[in-house]
């Protein structure tokens, strides 16, 4: 069973997304380094990329039951949502979301793109870390964890996301920082975060640990 598993997680799809993976982490990790539009428009580039070759990952089947360990600290995470959140301003909120979680709900909610982008760096950055580690087994597991992410929750994230970045772009709405209304505004705030995906894994992973 190890060689069948080495042969998928070091098939060319998995190398692929691994690489996309691995350049928006960076690129995430980076944002305060870019200017607005910048931001906005490299990411509205790489985010169909990621879609793209997420779809391709080849089918697997976990082999622990305990699932992976979970490396991103919630430092890690909230460092990723505050420098994309500054940097989006009064262009990160949107309405009218589809949202994975509450799907069978009829709650209305609206979105945040720096929350949806600092769910998918948690997911994919956990995966880069655990598949760094070359241990075919666990690196397996990884890719199984990933995939399902992706097609129940940071899938409909990127789209919602990129569905926002789009009209940042081709809007006629201007992206100059300095015209925000509240440039003083402190982007770290408290919210609610007991529907992130962040909050909702990391409870379970510690119930699963106890």
């Amino acid at each position: 069973m190890e060689n069948n598993k080495e042969g998928l997680v070091y098939s060319g799809q998995v190398i692929e997304f691994v690489a996309v993976a691995n350049e928006l982490c960076n690129f995430m990790e980076q944002a305060g380094g870019f200017s607005r539009f910048d931001f906005i428009d490299k990411s509205r580039k790489i985010l169909p990329l990621l879609y793209y070759k997420a779809t391709l990952l080849p089918a697997t089947e976990a082999v622990f039951e305990d699932g992976t360990e979970k490396l991103v600290t919630e430092e890690d995470w909230q460092a990723v949502h505050d420098a994309i959140l500054k940097k989006l301003g009064r262009h990160n909120d949107y309405p009218e979301i589809i949202d994975p979680v509450l799907k069978d709900t009829e709650e209305s909610v609206g979105g945040s793109i720096a929350e949806d982008l600092a769910d998918i760096y948690q997911d994919l950055k956990d995966f880069i870390l655990i598949y760094r580690m070359g241990t075919v087994e666990i690196m397996n597991d990884a890719l199984w964890e990933c995939s399902q992410h992706f097609e129940q929750y940071w899938g409909q994230k990127l789209l919602n996301s990129l569905r926002i970045l789009h009209s940042l772009i081709h809007g006629g709405e201007s992206l100059d920082e300095e015209q925000d209304e509240n440039p003083n505004q402190d982007t770290s705030a408290k919210r609610d975060t007991g529907k992130w995906i962040f909050s909702q894994r990391q409870k379970l992973w510690n119930e699963e640990k106890d």
